[in-house]
């Protein structure tokens, strides 16, 4: 394995994930909620969601700040290895672990695992574990 020092941005990292940490403590202090993102869009999809006004300008803000660090630091590169079933497969498969796991990694990775919660662990083990062995099953084993 090699890392490719030119695109090895820890500083921008770091301050996404202090950003990260400080959006959901934030949301967790001002609602006392966690800041799950599937969580949050399942009740914003709701009609008779409770808090939908700050959940839906939480999800905004999820939107708007990519937006806003491409309008001062340029888009990245972004390239799909998959054609679009790949993708879709991709995307159904994320959202039935989401369901099934009820959560995701903002959820049971950031809020859960800072709660110390023995739940999130369990989760985020599983789904991180099956995304390593996904990934070495299609590029080492499959070539693909």
């Amino acid at each position: 394995m090699t890392i490719d020092w030119p695109s090895f941005t820890p500083w921008s990292a770091l301050f996404g994930g202090v950003l990260i940490g400080l959006a959901a403590s934030l949301f967790a202090l001002m609602n006392g909620r966690i800041a799950g993102i599937s969580g949050l869009l399942g009740s914003v999809l709701q009609k008779a969601g409770e808090g939908r006004g700050e959940k839906g300008l939480f999800l905004l803000g999820v939107l708007v700040a990519p937006l806003l660090w491409w309008l001062f630091a340029g888009a990245p590169v972004v390239q799909f290895q998959t054609g679009w079933p790949g993708m879709l497969v991709a995307g159904l498969l994320v959202g039935v672990g989401t369901r099934y796991a009820a959560g995701c990694t903002s959820g049971h990775g950031v809020c859960g695992l800072a709660r110390l919660s023995p739940r999130s662990l369990v989760a985020t083990l599983c789904f991180m574990s099956t995304g390593f062995a996904v990934v070495y099953i299609i590029r080492h084993l499959l070539g693909a």
